[in-house]
């Protein structure tokens, strides 16, 4: 890079140019995966649209690679470049609720507890994850999915538009009305078409919520997870409720005559009161044994969200492979439970996150996200606070993932894959969307600038094309 152009740069920005040598650069390099360690040239620590817009002509510019961190919670640490300019969007903060229309304009920078905090005091929510510190720009762009999933649908099943930097460095609105197939391709295609600065979500009413864990010895999964595919389609969709072969932590406010045991974990959010709540789940409880621990509650909705936050702070080794799951044979589940009894640390885990209800009522085609006839998203999860446990872990996810892989669907949800699954997988999750991708992709980024991501080549030779009327 010219050093005279670093230099414009610098003096063009509101925000932070951080430069390898600089006494903040390795605070502000690190990723939530420890196990991830990549040394950008430059971090530009963006205050608004106009420094990303001026971060964006300079990377292109200067043929530097551009990494667009948000949350910086990615998995594969596609938030950062090596010899590479990120674009940090930490800053682009601000969460602005309009409590009559029901809507959040919410910055490409905030975390889930973010955008928690601010429409809670409005009674109302978006779907979204289940650890607050998610950032919610790539959790939105990959699709969302969380508690309130099978009532209300996905998070991009919930944005009514974005604003978008593209690769020329212009500005734009993608909504349903203006640039269409841009709005289509960001809702699940990741961030393959610019750098969002915005976010416009339509949210629901919710508050108060019956939520909490329910623990089972682990020896009980094969009859606990036979009923629990046989209850999610009886289920209201006002209960939220994902499956895990986990451990429990030796640590508090964990029972300590169970530390280091296995279990399976009911995790239940229901949207609703107490005593609908109970109604709701006791065909299930009523089938199963006593359980080790039930700390099931009435709480505000963003305590449930913020509920894991402690068991993963940043800087701890992930390792994790993800797959949409239809179908939970018999044989499946006792793939499942060798493997999940090989756990090589305390908090590795496989979790099956529920992706029915509402996500279904959404055509395959009338968003990038493909698989809405999935009945799981489901995500194996090797992780460890010692670095030297990043080969067990990594090996272990793999091992287990490609034992019950042959049961799965054949693509996964973008933000649990890892960098290393190739372009075969990455075509799988999207399916038959995947050529309108490419079309998208060559439209608003025909040079592949924002190509540190799960990538979507553009399709050749399509400059100028119509998207829609070539997709109808």
């Amino acid at each position: 890079m010219r050093d005279e152009a670093t230099t414009k740069l610098a003096e063009s920005l509101r925000g932070t140019l951080i430069r390898r040598g600089d006494a903040d650069y390795d605070d502000a390099r690190k990723l939530y995966n420890g196990m991830i360690d990549k040394r950008p040239l430059l971090i530009v620590r963006c205050s608004d649209a106009a420094d990303v817009m001026a971060a964006v002509n300079f990377g292109r510019d200067e043929g530097v690679r551009i990494a667009i961190r948000g949350g910086g919670h990615n998995g594969p640490g596609l938030g950062s470049v090596d010899d590479g300019l990120v674009i940090d969007m930490s800053m682009v903060k601000g969460v602005r609720v309009d409590p009559i229309a029901r809507t959040a304009r919410v910055g490409a920078g905030c975390t889930q507890g973010d955008v928690d905090h601010a429409t809670h005091a409005f009674g109302l929510a978006v779907p979204a994850g289940i650890i607050s510190t998610t950032g919610i720009a790539g959790l939105t762009l990959s699709g969302g999915h969380g508690y309130l999933s099978r009532k209300y649908g996905l998070t991009i099943d919930n944005l009514l538009e974005a604003d978008v930097i593209l690769a020329d460095g212009s500005f734009t609105t993608a909504s349903k009305d203006r640039n269409p197939d841009l709005f289509w391709g960001l809702r699940g295609g990741g961030g393959n078409f610019g750098v969002v600065t915005s976010f416009l979500f339509q949210l629901h009413p919710v508050s108060t919520v019956f939520a909490g864990p329910i623990a089972f010895d682990q020896k009980h999964a094969r009859t606990m997870m036979q009923r629990y595919r046989e209850f999610l389609p009886q289920a209201p969709e006002e209960l939220g409720i994902f499956l895990g072969l986990k451990t429990v932590p030796s640590s508090a406010p964990f029972p300590e005559e169970h530390w280091g045991k296995g279990i399976c974990l009911l995790m239940c959010c229901y949207d609703g009161a107490e005593d609908n709540a109970k109604a709701a789940l006791a065909p299930l409880l009523g089938a199963l044994p006593a359980p080790w621990f039930n700390w099931m509650g009435t709480m505000p909705y963003p305590a449930v969200q913020s509920m894991f936050d402690g068991l993963y702070p940043k800087g701890m080794q992930w390792y994790w492979r993800g797959d949409f799951v239809k179908a939970l044979p018999d044989a499946a589940i006792d793939v499942h439970l060798d493997q999940a009894a090989k756990a090589p640390s305390e908090l590795s885990l496989m979790h099956l996150y529920p992706i029915d209800g509402a996500v279904h009522r959404v055509g395959t085609g009338e968003t990038a996200w493909n698989c809405r006839d999935a009945t799981w998203s489901m995500v194996i999860a090797g992780i460890d606070p010692n670095p030297q446990k990043a080969g067990p872990i990594t090996r272990w996810t793999k091992t287990y993932w490609e034992a019950v892989h042959p049961f799965d669907l054949g693509g996964a949800y973008p933000n649990f894959m890892m960098d290393d699954e190739g372009d075969t997988r990455l075509k799988a999750t999207y399916g038959e969307n995947y050529k309108r991708l490419a079309l998208v992709k060559h439209r608003y980024d025909p040079a592949n600038l924002f190509q540190v991501n799960q990538n979507i080549r553009p399709a050749a030779g399509r400059d100028g094309i119509n998207v829609e009327i070539e997709a109808a």
